[in-house]
């Protein structure tokens, strides 16, 4: 038989035990609520910033004829808006920057990773956090002062202010937000896939390339398109390093001679235009055509990442 004091520290536990429970509950639900309430303010956010681009960028499309919108000069002064010199600029620098910065930042992700010794990654973390906090306008001085007069005595170039000094100057520039989200998604493959490739007699290198890289493929994919969208977004370094020529890219020599970008166009004369002037309503139209490749890299990306899930649950179920 209890007494009614053992009781009593009986009911009296049980009492607070489910407080503390109910408690938990209540700082979980709220939690929950302040994650929902961020995904759902982000989603709000780009639905204001398109609906903003929307109203300011399709008039353009009644004050413009297509063929003129979208023809080879852009010679504002004369009103001629034709927008493929600057969406080919935009496509040359930024195909070139990802040749350079993807192998670059994959690469050094896995040595990294996998291969480094801890007082190597002890140094180059720091180091690679720290090149990933620059201001895009120093670099662009390092890349006047340094990258251009380079290029233009190595290859003999009349300027060295050309698409190819900007794709240079991106590719390193993207090469550290690369290696750190990379070099997260290869820590995050468990041990057990790296230890099971070498006991069935698989060396460093093949587990590396066929089971450890493959695991963290769709990290591995998030950390490329980051890179891709901040070179295609990247506005100062690019306007003072490519010549900020708004002529058509043409031939085999196409990637040494200056371009414009349609950030660097953005910048340039976004602040010269008059509110609501044809003028301003092309530079808006720019801006729609920009969220409209980042929206479709990311889209890709995106599908790539779930058919590549439900392919390995498939073949583990």
């Amino acid at each position: 038989m209890w007494s009614n004091s053992a009781l009593y520290r009986s009911k009296r536990g049980w009492d607070c035990g489910e407080g503390m429970k109910k408690a938990e509950v209540k700082g979980e639900r709220w939690i929950s609520l302040v994650i929902k309430l961020s995904g759902y303010s982000s989603i709000l956010f780009v639905t204001l910033i398109l609906i903003f681009l929307l109203r300011e960028g399709l008039p353009a499309l009644g004050e413009q004829p297509l063929s003129k919108l979208f023809g080879t000069r852009w010679y504002a002064i004369t009103d001629l808006y034709g927008l493929w010199p600057l969406i080919a600029g935009s496509l040359l620098v930024t195909i070139g920057a990802a040749l350079i910065g993807v192998p670059i930042g994959i690469g050094t992700a896995v040595y990294l990773s996998e291969l480094s010794p801890l007082w190597i990654k002890n140094i180059l973390k720091p180091v690679i956090e720290i090149l990933a906090g620059l201001p895009s306008v120093v670099l662009g001085f390092l890349g006047i002062r340094l990258l251009a007069p380079f290029f233009r005595e190595a290859l003999n170039l009349s300027t060295g202010l050309t698409a190819f000094t900007g794709a240079v100057l991106l590719g390193f520039i993207s090469v550290p937000t690369i290696v750190s989200i990379a070099e997260d998604a290869l820590n995050t493959v468990p041990p057990g896939f790296r230890h099971g490739a070498r006991a069935l007699g698989a060396t460093q290198w093949q587990t590396i390339w066929g089971v450890t890289v493959p695991a963290a493929r769709s990290g591995l994919l998030t950390a490329v398109m980051l890179g891709v969208g901040r070179t295609i977004g990247e506005t100062m370094a690019v306007m003072m390093v490519t010549g900020n020529a708004p002529v058509l890219p043409h031939g085999l020599d196409a990637l040494f001679l200056p371009v414009r970008t349609m950030t660097a166009t953005i910048a340039s004369e976004m602040g010269e235009v008059a509110s609501g002037s044809p003028h301003y309503h092309v530079l808006f139209f720019i801006g729609i055509v920009l969220f409209s490749f980042s929206l479709g890299i990311n889209l890709a990306a995106s599908s790539y990442t779930l058919r590549a899930k439900k392919r390995s649950e498939r073949l583990l179920s």
